[in-house]
C-alpha cells in the first residue's frame, strides 16, 4: 500500500506487528536462510594444513584434506555450494599454475566431487594469484594489462576447472570479453552445460585488503583501477552487466555488496538474472574486529548486513560468515 493510498483512508492506523515474534515472522518480507548462502575457501597444498589468516579471524588457508572437512561441515549445515580460491606453490609471468591439470584449484575440485557430489563446487577464476606480479592478467613492462592477450589464458583456466568437475566457473578479473571468451571454449570442448557466474560489476574498492592477504595475491606494482570499476559509476556498472549477460553469462555478481547496494538494486531490478552479492573480506573483518572490541554484537550485526543484501535483490550471498550464520539460523 502506497503512502498515497493510506491518506485515502484517514481511520488507517498500522498495527504494531512488532509486538508478536509469530506475527512479525508471518509478515516479514525477505527472508535469509542457509540455501542463500555460499562458502568460499582458500585451499593450498599439503595435508592437515590449517594456517591462519591473521586478517580475517577464524579463516584459514587449507590443505584439501581440510577443505573437504570444511565444505562437509558447511554442506551439513544447509549450505548448498563453496567458491573455491586457490593458492599455487609457484607464480609466474603466465599464470601457469591457474590452469594446470594438476593444479591447485584441480585438485580439489576432483577431491569435493567426488566426496561430496551434491555440493555444489563454484571456482573463481583468475589469474592474479598465480601471477608472479599479483595482476589478473598480461602485463607489458609493468605498465599496463593486454586485455586480449589474458582472454586465452582465462578461457583455459575455466576449462581446465569444468574438466576437473567444477560445477559453475565464476571469471572474477574484469578484462573486456572474458565471458565470451570462457563461453566459447566451454562449447567446443563439450562443457556448454557448464553455467558462468560473472563478477559483472566488481570496483575496485578498499575492502579487498585482507582477501589479499588471504590469496597472497596482492600486486607487486600499480593497482587494479585499470580494469576494475570505478566505485562512482552507476551507469557503467549497467553497461558492464549487460554486456556479460549479452556474452553467456547465466548469473551475475554485485561485488563488493555492503558499499554497493544501490548497484545490486538496480541490477537485479533490470536484468532479472540470478544475482549474487559479494560481502568481502574488508566487510567481514570490520565486523569482527568491532565484535572483539565488544563495540558490536557480532550475530545481529552480520546477520543485518547480509538481510541487506537479500533485501536489495541478492538471490545468493558469498560471505566467510556462512557457517556461523547457518548456525545462527537454526
Amino acid at each position: 500500500m502506497s503512502f498515497r493510498a493510506v491518506g485515502q483512508f484517514p481511520n488507517y492506523r498500522p498495527r504494531r506487528l512488532r509486538q508478536s515474534p509469530a506475527l512479525r515472522r508471518l509478515v516479514r518480507e525477505t527472508e535469509l536462510s542457509a540455501g542463500n548462502l555460499v562458502l568460499p575457501l582458500f585451499v593450498r597444498s599439503g595435508k592437515r594444513r590449517r594456517d591462519p589468516i591473521g586478517s580475517m579471524p577464524g579463516v584459514f588457508q587449507l590443505s584439501p584434506d581440510e577443505a573437504l572437512i570444511e565444505a562437509t561441515k558447511a554442506f551439513k549445515l544447509g549450505i548448498p555450494a563453496v567458491l573455491i580460491f586457490g593458492i599455487p606453490d609457484h607464480k609466474d609471468k603466465k599464470a601457469s599454475g591457474a590452469y594446470h591439470k594438476n593444479g591447485i584449484v584441480q585438485q580439489i575440485v576432483r577431491l569435493l566431487k567426488k566426496e561430496l557430489p551434491e555440493l555444489l563446487v563454484i571456482t573463481d577464476v583468475c589469474l592474479c594469484e598465480y601471477m608472479s606480479h599479483g595482476h589478473c592478467g598480461i602485463v607489458h613492462e609493468e605498465r599496463h594489462i593486454l586485455n586480449d592477450a589474458s582472454l586465452p589464458l582465462l578461457a583455459r583456466t575455466a576449462r581446465s576447472h569444468a574438466e576437473a568437475g567444477a560445477d559453475i566457473v565464476a571469471p572474477s578479473d574484469m578484462m573486456d570479453g572474458r565471458v565470451a571468451a570462457i563461453r566459447a571454449e566451454l562449447d567446443k570442448n563439450g562443457l556448454e552445460d557448464t553455467p558462468i557466474l560473472s563478477y559483472a560489476a566488481k570496483f575496485a574498492s578498499a575492502f579487498y585488503g585482507p582477501f589479499r592477504e588471504a590469496a597472497e595475491s596482492a600486486p607487486k606494482f600499480g593497482d587494479r583501477r585499470s580494469y576494475q570499476m570505478d566505485g562512482a559509476n552507476t551507469n557503467e556498472a549497467m553497461r558492464e552487466v549487460a554486456m556479460d549477460i549479452a556474452e553467456g553469462a547465466d548469473m551475475v555478481m554485485v561485488k563488493p555488496a555492503l558499499a554497493y547496494l544501490d548497484i545490486l538494486h538496480r541490477v537485479k531490478t533490470e536484468f532479472g538474472y540470478p544475482t549474487a552479492a559479494y560481502a568481502v573480506s574488508g566487510e567481514f573483518s570490520m565486523i569482527k574486529a568491532a565484535a572483539e572490541k565488544g563495540w558490536l554484537d557480532e550475530r545481529g550485526a552480520t546477520l543485518e548486513a547480509l538481510l541487506s543484501m537479500r533485501r536489495a535483490g541478492a538471490d545468493i550471498i558469498i560471505t566467510y560468515s556462512a557457517m556461523d550464520v547457518a548456525r545462527w539460523l537454526k
